[in-house]
Order: structure tokens, then sequence, then C-alpha cells
């Protein structure tokens, strides 16, 4: 065995001469191993919220999305836009048309997105999951075109889910100018009636304004033929769905791009992370300061020690290796406080993910009743490393120092 990890192991654990010193070794393996845990803990917290935000996008954003890299609109009928739907990946590909336009509901005037979609759309994603009310998801039929609007779109224009007046959209004409005598004339309008339905992805940006309509319809309002916003893809199951975009990219060139759930949701996504790697720093930075009871232990050691000092050096022991014995007692207070917090940390957030001991607020405030864990193993990799990798360096000097200083002596 290591002759300095064999001495500092029994360091360690044996008693010292004075007790004060086996308490202040307790403390600091406690401080590491709650920096830990609070790395742990705050780390899966992070990835809690991104997967329940994941959840909400997954029923509305398709799984790929083709958009134009200039301009609003693109020509659906695209030699390179058809060679992508007939390629063997794609389960389903609808097209979709959107745009901003004013909504009339009796005396109330709001802006929205109309976002017109094709029959499938359904078949592209989960949508029914997050539709509420009575009816079905039917967008249009031979007489008159239906709407399906956000949740607080709804409250805005204070009315309920199946409203009785139709509402009245407008669109200004393309390349028209405006009429001050008769500035009617200057818009489009149509009609979009209740469906009897509703949809809440509990996110601002889609509940808040957009109404979800037939293709047709948008394509009248907005005054386009085989334009469309966006194709959009669902692929097969067995599809890889990083090679399929790599494989549209070469065919569509740079006057499209192709997006995935996450690149769609580039912002969102982007600010969480950017939260987490502030927190994560953060904390680093409280468990650096926690290091501190580390150095203030290992000096009282090393003073405590001093006549074991004089011993070893008579049995032969060089200056070096009584350093190293003081820096694998500092390694093993970090490693087991590192130990320790983790599973600690792992504890606390399988108990939070079954019985939900730490809630966000009365229940029903919140979509969900107690904050989201979802535990990653590179976080607790990451985690676990860290503390480490600062429990090295913090006692690397200090001990260096002071363990010249007593052998000088």
């Amino acid at each position: 065995m290591n002759f300095p990890f064999y001495i500092a192991r029994r360091y360690l654990f044996s008693k010292k001469s004075h007790n004060a010193i086996n308490i202040i070794s307790g403390i600091s393996v406690c401080g590491v191993s709650l920096a830990t845990l609070a790395l742990v803990c705050t780390l899966s917290v992070f990835n809690g919220f991104q997967d329940l935000v994941e959840t909400f996008f997954t029923a509305f954003d398709p799984q790929l999305k083709i958009s134009a890299v200039q301009g609003k609109v693109f020509d659906g009928k695209d030699p390179r836009i058809l060679k992508v739907k007939q390629l063997d990946a794609v389960e389903v590909a609808s097209e979709s048309l959107e745009d901003n336009a004013m909504v009339q509901y009796k005396d109330r005037q709001v802006m929205a997105t109309i976002k017109g979609v094709e029959d499938n759309f359904e078949q592209l994603t989960p949508i029914d999951s997050i539709l509420f009310g009575n009816g079905d998801p039917v967008l249009h039929d031979e007489v008159v075109d239906y709407a399906i609007p956000g949740i607080q779109f709804l409250s805005t224009l204070g009315t309920s889910v199946r409203f009785l007046d139709p509402l009245e959209i407008y669109a200004p004409r393309r390349g028209a100018k405006v009429n001050i005598a008769n500035p009617s004339t200057s818009f489009v309008t149509g009609n979009l009636y209740s469906s009897g339905l509703i949809f809440a992805v509990n996110q601002e940006k889609y509940d808040a304004s957009y109404i979800l309509t037939s293709l047709q319809f948008a394509r009248k309002l907005f005054q386009y033929t085989d334009e469309i916003s966006s194709l959009n893809l669902k692929l097969k199951a067995d599809a890889d769905e990083d090679a399929v975009k790599e494989q549209i990219e070469e065919i569509l060139g740079k006057d499209f791009k192709v997006e995935n759930r996450y690149e769609q949701q580039s912002d969102t996504f982007r600010i969480m992370e950017i939260e987490k790697l502030i927190s994560y720093l953060f904390l680093t930075f409280i468990l650096m300061i926690a290091c501190f009871n580390v150095i203030g232990s290992l000096s009282m050691l090393i003073i405590d020690k001093r006549d074991d000092v004089v011993t070893l050096r008579n049995l032969g022991a060089s200056d070096k290796q009584i350093v190293r014995i003081f820096l694998f007692e500092g390694r093993m207070i970090s490693f087991f406080g590192a130990l320790i917090g983790v599973v600690l940390g792992l504890l606390l957030c399988c108990l939070q993910q079954e019985f939900g001991l730490i809630s966000l607020g009365p229940s029903g405030s919140f979509v969900v009743d107690a904050y989201p864990v979802s535990v990653h193993a590179w976080d607790v990799i990451l985690v676990f490393v860290t503390v480490l990798l600062v429990g090295f360096l913090s006692v690397l000097y200090p001990v260096r120092y002071l363990s010249k200083r007593l052998l000088k002596k």
C-alpha cells in the first residue's frame, strides 16, 4: 500500500489529541457534502423544468420545421420541397401559413397570429393533448371556416370557449395603399366560427396570440396561392432525426433552414441553459468557500502531528512523503464530502420525484404542484469532478506551505 496514503487514512479516521480537530474535520466533510448536494439538486431541478417545457412544445411544434431564410413565405410547389416530401423517412408532411392580423369580437379588437394548417396537422403533432372543450378538431367544412384559439386569447376577447358571434379577421392588402376616404377597402376580411375547442400550451407566446384555422382560409386572408410559411415534418419512428435533418439541408441548400424542436425554441432553451450555468458557477463559488474549512482542518492537523512528523523523519520518511500525507488527507476529505453529497443529492432528487416534498405553491396555481426533477448522469459526473478539482486545488498550496514550515523546524 502507498505509504503516505496509509498514514493519511489513519489520520483521517483516528482520534486526535485535540477533540476540536475531529469536530472541524467533520464540519469540513459536511460543508463539502452540502455544497455538492446543492449542486446536484439545483442542476436536476433545471433539467426538470427544461423537460417540462419540452413536453409543452412537442404538442405544438413539429419534429422538423422548414422555413425560408429570407422573407415570410416560399413556394410550396418548389421542386426541392416536393423532393423532401417524398423522402422515405418522412411520415407526415404538413404545410402551414401564418401571419399577423387584427381580430374583432363585438366591441373588442386584438392583434393575433393566424396560423393556417392542413387537415393532416392532427397527425403531425399530438395536438389532442392540449385541446379542451367539446367539439371535433375540424378547421373547415363546405360552408365556413373554424377557429381553435389559445386560452389566454379568448380571455382577452372576453368570451367563452363556444363564442356565439364569429371572429372578424382583418389583414392589410399586400402592396395596396391605404385609402383615407374608405380605409376598409385596404383590408381583406374573413370570419371564423367557434369550433368548440381551445388549446393551452401554457406558454404565453402561443396561448395569448395564436389562432389555428384552415390553410385555405389563411391563404385567402393573406392573398397567397401556393405560398407557405413553413413545411412541417414528422419522421418515422425508426428514422435518425439528425441524419435526416442533414439530408434535407443538402437537398434544400442555403435558401432554407431546417430546425428541430430545440432550435425552434432556441431563445427559451438558451435562457434556461444560461440560468443553469450561472447557478452552477454560483454554487461552485460557495463550494470554494466551504473548502476553507478543509484548509483549517488540515492546518490544525499539521500542528497536532508535529511529533509524528519528527518520528516519521527518523524512520526514514522523506520530506516529499510527509507533504503527500497531508495532501492525501485533504483530498480524502474532499472525496468523501463529494461522495456523500452526491449520494444524498440523488436520494433527495428521488424523493422529490416520488413524493413532491417541495411544492411550488398552492395546488393548482402552477402547471405542476412540486418542483420537477430530472437527474442527468453527465451533470452528476460534472458535479463530482468539480468538487474533487476544487477540493484538490484548494489544499495544494496551503498544505505545501505549512508542511515546509513545519519541516524546517
